[in-house]
């Protein structure tokens, strides 16, 4: 990476400007070497090279030292035969938590279906009890209008016949 020749501190960039100038060569300069981005390709392939290497390291580290907290928040767990016990009763409390909690959810679930399957059924047996009516009046209707011309049916047969009757006598 580039170096600097200046070795103080960086200024934040968003520090406002005070009355005093740099002339224009220094603040090419300082702007250059505060700049991130190498310019060279050399320097460019120098920061990949460094990135390449630095990104796995870190990540290596940063495992480790998860699995050291683990490791040390189990043995000050687990040390003691109390402590074991103590984690025991505590996995125990909240297995019969969630146990109960997904039997109440189980019992509304099935309450709720029940329910359901009541009103439907209830509104199924109206809607049948509705058209058996509809249907049977129907039927007594349609009954009655046959036996009336039946009747009235059976009555013309009976004027017709009689008059032909009247007639064959007469003709013979």
């Amino acid at each position: 990476m580039a170096t600097s020749s200046n070795t103080g501190a960086r200024k934040p960039a968003n520090r406002r400007k005070t009355t005093t100038r740099r002339p224009t060569a220094a603040r090419r300069q300082t702007q250059s070497t505060t700049s991130t981005q190498p310019k060279t390709r050399v320097d460019q392939a120098q920061a990949l090279a460094e990135r390449a290497v630095l990104v796995p390291v870190g990540a290596s580290l940063l495992a480790r030292d998860n699995l050291v907290t683990t490791v040390k928040d189990l043995t000050t767990k687990y040390r003691s035969r109390t402590g074991l016990e103590r984690e025991f009763k505590r996995f125990e409390r909240r297995g019969v938590t969630a146990r109960n909690r997904f039997e109440r959810q189980m019992r509304r679930t099935r309450t709720r279906v029940e329910r359901e399957l009541r009103l439907r059924r209830t509104s199924v047996q109206r809607t049948v009890k509705q058209n058996r009516r509809r249907v049977e009046q129907e039927v007594r209707s349609v009954r009655r209008d046959l036996e009336k011309q039946s009747g009235t049916f059976s009555a013309r047969v009976e004027k017709l016949v009689s008059d032909a009757q009247d007639r064959l006598p007469a003709v013979s």
